[in-house]
């Protein structure tokens, strides 16, 4: 094994950054060999999501040298992959968080340096102009530098495929192998020359035609090109975020200019988020600043984005109290109206992907949406009333868009919509990834429908729907573990509950938990579906995810897992009864009972 001093000393040979430099060169003399493990010992995993981390020196941390070293592998791989790659080019986009701006010209000169095209978006984007600019200019690859609303010391490195997806698995474990043969650094050059033939600035070509997919969005129902109700007043937060100039815009086309109230405290970019615990909207107390401005404006609709503007969320007013809207009421909210107002031909005539359908179809396609295995059961239910197709996939939109883009390619299905209940909507006319500028813009038409049909707020259209396909109830929450040992230690106690046994190796799982039997076991790392013939799921196998799923007999379902990106065991307890009591009621009782039972010790 290398020694900690070899580590150091190879770090210091090409680190050319002086800022990581002498951070290491600070732990090397005062013999901090302990930190010096923790930074140098392991390489920073590459996963589909690419990289995130903290911004410290250390080939585990993302830092301007690993930047390059993850640049220059990416760009190799692309080039054997991808045909016609240089000319086709990589999109480079960056939001505004401390070194963003620094990383993605350090990854530009990275690709220049391998001789490919550059398409630049010059300033601060949202990180779902990169995919719809890799769709737009059938570009090769995207790159954006975000850790989209992870804490202020963090920063990522989101990869998009030709198909201006996210890249799913082998992708990662290949570009890890060509980041790995591509260590040395070949430039260091952190300026974009935008008068190189190489590079090409394209951010206001781009946001024109992201607007115009937007406009014809939101503005769905034929002949109908501006709402004719009243205007909708409401605050608005970026959460510190890039969103406020892209919402602005999509505001102008809503004629809605004046009804929006802007938290001034959260305005405009600021990296160190100071007036949240954490910029995600989904925490508690993240949208106080915008609760207070809206009472002190007697507003009753709050809209947030998170500060890549890529997730989306809301709070109503009802009464004297507040609601925030969960992802999953967000999306069945968004569903609903995405169902009424389809127009087969409309949307045919607007798909981005038109020219890859089978011409040998001659039936129209069926309307279909989507949602994660983690998400709300009540879309599927809604499906299943109203006659339209439901697709459910694994947790993350890597699998949501690229699932997209295969039911549209078939020439059966018209992907209009998913969701999952991280605050995530993705409309695959715009862009075949989670986009929170497009959501906003979509609710608030939404919202312009419901008030001319009679509904005061999106609070009672809920409701309504509720009285139509079922009452649906959530009880989602995590916990930290320790590391990774003991939270494998967690999950095969979990499987060893009980005394039935399945596979060839013998494995048991629970048959109870609280009062209720568990009537269905769905194991995605084992590779175990007790409902199919086969006892194969029909969702992929990931053997370095802990994923387990339980239907219980009282109309249950709960999905216990582990957290791809952070220290955490993640639960999503779904429950359907007959009036909304009855259903929180069960969630609660089924988290008591995961909790007690299933992960006791951490």
């Amino acid at each position: 094994m290398t020694s900690v001093e070899n580590l150091a000393k190879e770090w210091l040979r090409i680190d050319k950054d002086q800022s990581t430099r002498e951070e290491i060169s600070g732990f090397l003399s005062e013999g901090s060999h302990s930190e010096l493990e923790v930074r140098l010992r392991d390489r920073i995993a590459f996963g589909t999501a690419g990289l995130r981390a903290r911004m410290e020196a250390g080939f585990s941390r993302i830092n301007a040298l690993t930047v390059i070293q993850t640049s220059q592998g990416f760009a190799s791989y692309v080039l054997s992959q991808v045909t016609n790659a240089k000319r086709r080019g990589i999109v480079i986009g960056f939001d505004g968080r401390h070194n963003s701006e620094k990383f993605a010209k350090l990854a530009a000169t990275a690709f220049a340096a391998k001789g490919i095209k550059i398409w630049w978006l010059e300033t601060l984007v949202h990180t779902p102009l990169v995919p719809f600019a890799v769709s737009e200019l059938r570009a090769a690859a995207g790159v954006m530098i975000t850790a989209s609303h992870n804490p202020p010391q963090d920063n990522g490195y989101k990869v998009y495929w030709e198909n201006g997806c996210q890249i799913v698995s082998p992708h990662d474990a290949r570009i890890t192998k060509a980041i790995l043969a591509n260590l040395e650094p070949l430039s260091w050059n952190d300026v974009v020359d935008e008068q190189s033939l190489l590079v090409e600035a394209v951010l206001g070509q781009m946001q024109d035609a992201y607007f115009r997919a937007v406009h014809r969005a939101v503005f769905v129902e034929r002949n109908q090109t501006k709402p004719q109700t009243e205007p909708i007043g409401f605050v608005y937060t970026p959460m510190h975020g890039v969103g406020l100039p892209y919402m602005i815009r999509a505001v102008q086309d809503l004629n809605l200019s004046d009804s929006m109230t802007v938290v001034s405290q959260q305005a405009h970019p600021d990296p160190d988020f100071p007036t949240v615990k954490f910029p995600n909207p989904e925490e508690k107390g993240a949208l106080d600043l915008a609760i207070q401005t809206a009472d002190a404006n007697n507003i009753q609709l709050v809209l947030a984005n998170d500060p890549d503007a890529d997730r989306f969320s809301a709070a109503v007013k009802i009464s004297s109290t507040w609601h925030q809207l969960t992802g999953n009421q967000i999306g069945i909210l968004l569903a609903s109206h995405m169902l009424e107002t389809y127009t087969h031909q409309q949307h045919q005539e607007d798909r981005l992907t038109t020219n890859s359908r089978s011409s040998s179809s001659t039936k129209p396609p069926k309307l279909v949406m989507l949602a994660s295995t983690v998400s709300s059961r009540m879309l599927s239910a809604m499906a299943h009333a109203e006659g339209f197709h439901f697709v459910e996939t694994l947790t993350g939109f890597k699998w949501l868009g690229n699932a997209a883009q295969y039911l549209a390619r078939s020439g059966n299905f018209d992907p209009i919509f998913a969701f999952e209940e991280a605050i995530g909507y993705m409309f695959p006319t715009v862009v075949t990834d989670k986009d929170g500028i497009a959501a906003a813009a979509i609710f608030l038409r939404a919202c312009q429908r419901w008030m001319a049909e009679g509904f005061a707020s999106p609070w009672e259209k809920l409701q309504a729907l509720y009285q139509k396909y079922g009452f649906f109830a959530e009880e989602n929450f995590y916990v930290v573990s320790p590391s990774v040992e003991v939270t494998d230690a967690v999950f095969t106690r979990i499987r060893s509950m009980g005394d039935e046994e399945i596979g060839e190796e013998g494995l048991v799982h629970p048959t109870r938990i609280g009062e209720n039997r568990i009537v269905r076991w769905r194991d995605l790392t084992m590779g175990y579906d007790s409902a199919t013939a086969d006892r194969v799921p029909e969702l992929p196998v990931q053997k370095d995810v802990q994923m387990l799923t339980a239907e219980l007999e009282n109309d249950v379902r709960f999905t216990v897992r582990s957290s791809g990106t952070e220290p955490k065991v993640k639960v999503y307890i779904d429950a359907k009864a007959e009036d909304m009591d009855g259903a929180e009621g069960k969630a609660r009782e089924v988290g008591r009972a995961v909790r007690q039972e299933w992960l006791k010790g951490l």
